[in-house]
């Protein structure tokens, strides 16, 4: 009798795979180690590009075939967050312990859709900690999913069977119109929300802000007002935690409270900001975030977790359970077997088949601790304070918005100054010495920094910085010379 099938997918040679595997290992830990002796980024060659559009073929090639590949045609040419140049996005660095407890996860083979097994009982560890974390009851749901933007639209969700009671997964929202409302400088996600959850984008009402790119209370309480003498149902405000463009805070504590009045669902995108609740010194400019109804956030942003592991949080986990459980007979529980452990994470949220995103995360706070993390978190704050006074002491330079977390955007003053800023940030990043991204303030082009990477020290800022004035000095004199040219 056979002992393996001769269809497995196993190694037919376990040392030599093993020798394989753990040359593959080394390399990645190298890779890591020696960030700083590679470029942040660098542009793919058309020949490379090419070569992965190939057709599909017998796939008779051994590991260490496509394991060159890899090493010559792939880790050259990623996007480089991991690092510590990069400030591009809001994109986390990654650690080694995520690594590894990444390839751990991936060798267990997990599905934490349900039933009894340990990887679920790291998951509700984890929840419990983020219930710790942001000062929610022990009766809150919460759940891992890929992202931010799926936590964002499981809030809305929740928050609609909230309002229109359980119902609304049989019937639909027929004729009521709910109303949602956010900052004008909101992550798009939640926009993809209102569609996604079937209410419509035009059912949002984006809520100008004030000079520090907060939400404005009071022209969100007249938008409330305004609506509901309009026959209309006010049902869900997102306040944000460092928003997309600057890293502004909302005023949550206000937001609450005009929620509690109103009764209307408070939901907080905290993509990356929330952990901020790690820090001490920034954790109280977070206030109100615990009189929250849902927070979503990421761990592999400023938690330092490999992605992807976002993260929604919910007040009543009961209410969470109602919005999303679907009874099936293959997904029938017992008491005792395999089957046993409910309520399981399927019932709080759409997947059925999830993989084990929690040890990553698990492993990261076990290993660096909460302090350790918060540690980081401010620091990188502290960095974006350290480029804002660069910045302001460079007549070259220009502020173009406050520096409320770790994002700062500036430009390079110019006549032309979209334009040569636009082209500034693509020389910056095509240099490989730090990777900026841009965004549009008050039709400004800006300069955008976010700084997210634990790796990232002063020398890093300082790069970026000397980097612009050099590229910015050298771009002027070529507008300057091309300008004079056509005028003659």
């Amino acid at each position: 009798m056979l002992e393996t099938s001769e269809d497995t997918l196993d190694p037919s040679d376990w040392n030599a795979f093993r020798l394989q595997g753990h040359r593959m290992l080394d390399d990645m830990i190298d890779y890591l180690e020696h960030q700083r002796d590679r470029p942040v980024w660098q542009p793919m060659s058309e020949t490379v590009r090419h070569s992965f559009r190939q057709p599909l073929d017998d796939g008779q090639h051994d590991l260490e075939q496509a394991y060159t590949v890899f090493i010559k045609d792939i880790l050259p040419y990623a996007l480089g967050n991991v690092h510590p140049g990069f400030m591009g996005w809001v994109h986390g660095g990654g650690t080694p312990v995520g690594m590894l407890a990444e390839m751990l996860a991936a060798g267990l083979n997990a599905n934490l859709g349900g039933r009894d097994q340990a990887p679920i009982e790291i998951e509700r560890q984890v929840l419990q900690w983020v219930r710790e974390l942001f000062d929610f009851p022990e009766t809150a749901g919460g759940l891992f999913v890929n992202g931010t933007s799926m936590a964002n639209l499981l809030g809305v969700l929740v928050a609609r069977t909230a309002q229109l009671g359980d119902a609304v997964r049989h019937k639909g929202i027929a004729t009521q119109q709910l109303i949602a409302y956010t900052s004008a400088g909101a992550h798009i996600s939640i926009s993809q929300a209102m569609d996604i959850a079937g209410l419509g984008t035009d059912a949002l009402r984006m809520i100008a802000v004030n000079e520090q790119h907060q939400m404005d209370v009071l022209a969100l309480e007249y938008a409330i007002a305004e609506d509901k003498k309009a026959g209309m149902t006010p049902f869900f405000i997102a306040g944000t935690v460092g928003t997309v463009g600057v890293g502004a805070i909302d005023n949550l504590q206000a937001i609450a409270e005009l929620c509690q009045r109103e009764n209307i669902w408070f939901h907080v995108d905290g993509a990356y900001g929330a952990l901020a609740m790690l820090a001490p010194d920034i954790a109280p400019r977070l206030q109100g975030i615990a009189r929250a109804d849902s927070i979503a956030f990421d761990f592999h942003k400023w938690g330092q977790v490999p992605y992807d592991a976002g993260f929604i949080l919910v007040r009543d986990g009961e209410l969470q359970q109602r919005t999303f459980a679907s009874p099936a007979a293959y997904l029938k529980r017992e008491s005792r077997g395999m089957a046993a452990g409910s309520p399981w994470p399927c019932d709080f949220g759409p997947d059925l088949s999830r993989g084990f995103r929690a040890l990553k995360t698990w492993f990261t706070i076990k290993v660096y601790g909460a302090e350790k993390l918060g540690k980081v978190i401010s620091n990188t704050c502290a960095l974006a304070q350290h480029m804002k006074r660069r910045i302001e002491a460079e007549p070259r330079l220009e502020l173009l918005a406050p520096v409320a977390l770790n994002i700062v955007c500036f430009r390079y003053r110019s006549a032309d100054a979209n334009r040569l800023n636009a082209d500034l940030v693509v020389a910056l990043q095509e240099s490989g010495i730090a990777a900026p991204s841009t965004t549009t303030l008050n039709g400004q082009l800006a300069i955008r920094a976010a700084i997210v990477n634990h790796r990232t020290t002063v020398s890093d800022i300082d790069a970026l910085i000397d980097a612009t004035l050099e590229l910015g000095d050298n771009a002027a004199k070529n507008y300057n010379f091309r300008n004079s040219n056509a005028i003659q």
